[in-house]
């Protein structure tokens, strides 16, 4: 029989028969040959049938995720409309996106790691009734401070939903077939989730008002907090060690100066003095971090964790595919509307193409990492997701454009739903119950950071740009030559050991 051989600590050499017990008290056996790396993680090809219960744990869980997903996008068509209605201008509005974005990234390994020590369960619950109130407050929004307070109190809700909602979802489900399945369906909402904002923003606001948007999420809470407390189980650690309060000061404090300058780049370019300081104080703070972390008993982040070949090229990988389709998203609806002059409901139906197909990559997803392996799935999925991207350099000013942009983008997203789903596996396999906040933490922290910068450092070149077109040419080039250069940087720092 062939097995691999490596030398990482992270890697075992031999085939082994184990047995767990899940959250609910079943125990299961499954036996895995020579699991030697990434290669192997995903490798059990047929997926066990889940229980009534274990399909409502996974429905809530989800329907919490694509909650938050939703809510990165569906206000930015209604942003016009919100803006008239109460008095707010061009430089205060950008920050009814800037205000969730800064909690929901800032506060996201915090959370992780709170959640691991005083029980995952309770703050999810804790952030879905905050979101649920926030949302609340911002459907009633009266002035710009009182929507304001409301998208960033639903942003300090999100970073407590995210990290424990996937660390609950990992530790719910075996790893193995069954976690598989269940990060397969998290994946294909959570990319759902920010490609739907777009469209039902569009309807919603022509249909109803911008207050809609913001009262289609409470209506998501009243749907899904009744039915979590009776469902999810309380996980924590065995013990409960100090909380890092000086590596928790710095990583928020870096990521939240960070997220900030990058979203105000985004509306006034890189050149403002309080985006450098921004920039510069995310930077040196982020630096400090991984002193005290080096030093503390009890870390925030376990740097060890951290130099895991998977944990550390996983999670490149995740933060290219999110950061470079997010900008190919923005930039293709200025394309739509702008150069081709397509309406709000048709580019909608070109990005509800996409939604399908991706809805589809993820149900297909989870089979082709059982054949083919973790690893290569998400050297793959990087490489098809570059390819794509780079024949949208195809793009002109003619009608006949949309069938290329449509069918490029769609394909794409089915190629960036196998990375997000074969990443997140990467990163969660082999990592102890107890530091899996921890490791769903890095493994969020990721997409909303990759969501953020993406717009800022590319998607500016088209929307400063003389010609828009032109503009658009350039940005595909270069996000498609970004993720093509992940993709060998995955498939090396991955690699697995020669074959015996």
């Amino acid at each position: 029989m062939a097995t691999d051989t490596t030398t990482d600590d992270d890697t075992t050499t031999e085939g082994t028969t184990t047995a767990g017990t899940t959250a609910h008290g079943t125990t299961t056996a499954r036996t895995t040959t020579a699991p030697t790396t990434a290669d192997a993680i995903g490798a059990p090809s047929g997926a066990p049938r889940l229980s009534t219960r274990d399909r409502l744990v996974l429905f809530v869980l989800c329907a919490a995720q694509f909650m938050v997903a939703l809510d990165f996008s569906v206000l930015n068509v209604a942003l016009p409309a919100l803006g008239s209605d109460l008095g707010m201008t061009d430089s205060t509005l950008q920050w009814a996106v800037t205000a969730f974005a800064l909690p929901s990234g800032g506060f996201l390994l915090l959370f992780g790691r709170v959640g691991d020590l005083f029980g995952r369960r309770r703050l999810f619950l804790t952030g879905l009734a905050l979101f649920g109130a926030a949302s609340l407050l911002a459907t009633l929004a009266w002035d710009p401070a009182s929507f304001l307070a409301g998208r960033a109190l639903q942003g300090l809700g999100a970073a407590a939903i995210v990290p424990t909602g996937m660390s609950l979802l990992t530790t719910t489900f075996a790893e193995g077939p069954a976690r598989d399945r269940a990060l397969g369906i998290s994946g294909t909402l959570l990319s759902l989730g920010f490609t739907v904002g777009m469209v039902a923003g569009g309807v919603l606001t022509d249909a109803f008002g911008w207050r809609s948007t913001m009262a289609l999420l409470t209506l998501f809470v009243l749907v899904v907090l009744p039915l979590a407390p009776g469902l999810l189980p309380e996980s924590r650690t065995p013990d409960r060690p100090r909380l890092d309060i000086p590596g928790a000061v710095t990583v928020t404090a870096g990521l939240l100066s960070l997220i900030y300058a990058l979203s105000t780049a985004a509306d006034r370019g890189f050149g403002g003095a309080d985006v450098v300081a921004g920039l510069t104080a995310g930077v040196l703070l982020l630096a400090a971090f991984v002193t005290v972390e080096s030093r503390a008993a009890a870390p925030l982040v376990s740097l060890p964790m951290l130099r895991r070949r998977t944990v550390a090229w996983g999670n490149l990988g995740g933060l290219v595919t999110f950061s470079m389709m997010s900008t190919v998203v923005f930039v293709l609806t200025l394309y739509l509307q702008q150069t081709l002059h397509l309406s709000a409901f048709e580019t909608g139906l070109v990005f509800g193409v996409q939604g399908v197909l991706s809805a589809v990559a993820g149900v297909r997803a989870p089979k082709v990492i059982g054949r083919f392996g973790a690893r290569r799935t998400l050297v793959g999925s990087l490489t098809g997701q570059g390819a794509l991207i780079a024949a949208l350099l195809g793009l002109d000013a003619h009608g006949g454009s949309v069938w290329l942009a449509t069918a490029a983008v769609s394909l794409a997203s089915m190629c960036h739903l196998g990375a997000i789903i074969s990443y997140g596996l990467i990163v969660t396999s082999g990592v102890p119950d107890e530091e899996q906040g921890l490791a769903t933490g890095l493994v969020t922290s990721t997409q909303q950071v990759g969501i953020t910068i993406g717009i800022p450092l590319l998607g500016v070149l088209a929307t400063t740009s003389g010609d828009l077109l032109t503009g658009v040419h350039t940005v595909m080039a270069l996000d498609a030559a970004i993720v093509l250069a992940a993709a060998a940087l995955v498939a090396l720092g991955l690699r697995t050991g020669r074959r015996a």
